[in-house]
């Protein structure tokens, strides 16, 4: 008689037994068995896949009490029910998480969207004042200022409540900053002349009334003529205007800025020359036409003084060296790179000449205090072109020598006791050399002279006032009557007034 007889857990056993029966019954028994033996065999292959495991082949054995046996292994772990709950619990939470930030970038996108509404509304009127459509005063520009400030803060805040980086917010915040400068730009310039021009109408009205109430004062000097010398020397000088920073950026300390300084040349176009990062080489300088076009960094001409020789090889020759360059009579005269040469670029051609500054230093020997690489400083006043410098024969002081711009040849040198080092930087006005020293880190100081005229040095004392600690260039125009600083990278003004001509005796 057979019997299914499971062992352990992880076995199903199959019993074959021989109880007290004939030899006749057995063998129909067996028979029977088979087909018994056939099912069972069955049945646990269905439990097995049941159990999602693989069966593996076994033969029976037969022991000595002729017991039938076969051994089935079942897997011993259960279905994890308890790892299934725990990942629909974590993707719930995931869910949950998903819908919020969903939510959350809804949000942010209508922010964004009110934002970009408000930028396009500031940027017409910001258009508008630009184009000069309208009549724009101080409060006008408070209320410009105030609405960007109102703006920044909130992409700030925006920024930081998300996290990590979003295209659209960053492009967002430089529109801002972008509109916030160019307003700032606009103001300065609007100071610089109507409100100028204002504060002056209010200052003769003074005039007027207290010539009014005292008929019997002295009568007020006439002014001084643009690419005159009618006046009696260098009296005053006004607070800094700081136009804007040169289009290279912050890294662009060094150079020079200003107009063509040639006394009846078009005054409209400007030009910047920032020196590369090495404070040293003038590779190019930039042309604006209109003053409102500098203000903007708009329609610039690029004068290149670089060349590409053959197998990508790059010629200097007509390169610049420090900030002494000066733009007279529409050519810029400056000291060519690594000589002592005067280089003269004419820039309507771009033909280069060069002339030897005899004996002149260069290369750092005996440049200015504030500044390096400028022994050879270029500088032009109402009637002439000079070159300020120095030579070892003289020990390091000051030489103004008077060049012919037409050939660049030297055609009379004076020399002064004033050690060159020591000075910050120099400028000549009617044959006059005004040279500045440093005081300290918001103020400098003109402190020395010497006319060509009458041979004469001595010791003046007129303060001005400077946005950054170091001058790097400073030359004179005499169509503004106007110095033009460049300031650590940013371009600066000021307006010098003068001494009323003395009467011969």
């Amino acid at each position: 008689m057979w019997k299914f007889l499971v062992v352990t857990p992880p076995k199903i056993v199959l019993i074959n037994r021989a109880d007290s029966v004939s030899s006749q019954d057995r063998d129909n028994s067996q028979d029977q068995g088979r087909d018994k033996m056939l099912s069972l065999l069955i049945f646990a292959v269905g439990l097995l896949q049941s159990h999602a495991v693989s069966l593996v082949n076994s033969t029976g054995t037969v022991n000595e009490q002729e017991v039938c046996q076969c051994s089935v292994i079942l897997p011993d772990n259960t279905f994890p029910a308890d790892r299934l709950e725990a990942i629909e619990i974590s993707n719930q939470k995931l869910s949950i998480s998903v819908n919020q930030e969903i939510t959350r970038i809804q949000n942010y996108q209508a922010t964004l969207t009110e934002y970009i509404h408000k930028l396009k509304n500031l940027t017409r009127r910001v258009e508008i004042v630009e184009l000069g459509g309208i009549s724009y005063t101080e409060l006008d520009f408070e209320l410009l200022k105030l609405e960007i400030r109102e703006m920044e803060s909130l992409v700030i805040r925006l920024k930081q409540s998300i996290n990590g980086s979003s295209t659209l917010v960053e492009s967002l915040f430089v529109e801002i900053h972008n509109i916030s400068v160019m307003v700032n730009q606009l103001e300065s310039y609007d100071k610089n002349n109507v409100l100028a021009v204002r504060r002056e109408i209010a200052f003769l009205r003074k005039k007027l009334e207290e010539c009014e109430k005292n008929p019997g004062a002295p009568a007020l000097s006439p002014p001084v003529s643009f690419g005159t010398c009618n006046h009696g020397g260098l009296k005053n000088i006004s607070k800094p205007f700081v136009v804007q920073l040169n289009w290279q950026g912050f890294n662009y300390k060094f150079g020079g800025w200003g107009k063509d300084s040639f006394v009846g040349a078009e005054q409209d176009t400007h030009w910047v020359a920032p020196l590369t990062t090495d404070s040293r080489m003038m590779n190019m300088f930039r042309y604006y036409p209109t003053y409102d076009d500098l203000l903007l960094y708009k329609k610039p001409t690029d004068k290149v003084l670089t060349k590409t020789l053959a197998y990508n090889n790059i010629d200097y020759s007509a390169c610049g060296q420090g900030g002494g360059m000066v733009l007279f009579n529409n050519s810029m005269y400056y000291n060519c790179y690594n000589t002592r040469d005067i280089c003269k670029y004419k820039v309507d051609t771009g033909a280069l000449e060069r002339k030897t500054l005899t004996d002149a230093t260069f290369n750092n020997r005996f440049s200015y205090a504030s500044t390096t690489w400028q022994d050879i400083d270029l500088a032009s006043d109402e009637y002439n072109l000079w070159v300020i410098y120095s030579t070892e024969q003289n020990s390091g002081n000051m030489l103004i020598s008077k060049l012919n711009s037409n050939t660049l040849t030297v055609e009379k040198t004076w020399s002064t006791d004033q050690y060159k080092p020591a000075v910050t930087n120099a400028f000549m006005v009617c044959g006059v050399l005004y040279a500045t020293r440093t005081l300290n880190t918001r103020k400098e100081e003109i402190f020395y002279m010497y006319d060509t005229n009458t041979n004469k040095e001595g010791q003046v004392s007129i303060v001005l006032d400077k946005m950054m600690e170091n001058v790097q260039s400073v030359s004179y125009n005499p169509n503004d009557h106007k110095l033009y600083m460049y300031n650590d990278g940013y371009l600066v003004n000021y307006d010098l007034t003068f001494k009323p001509q003395e009467k011969p005796t």
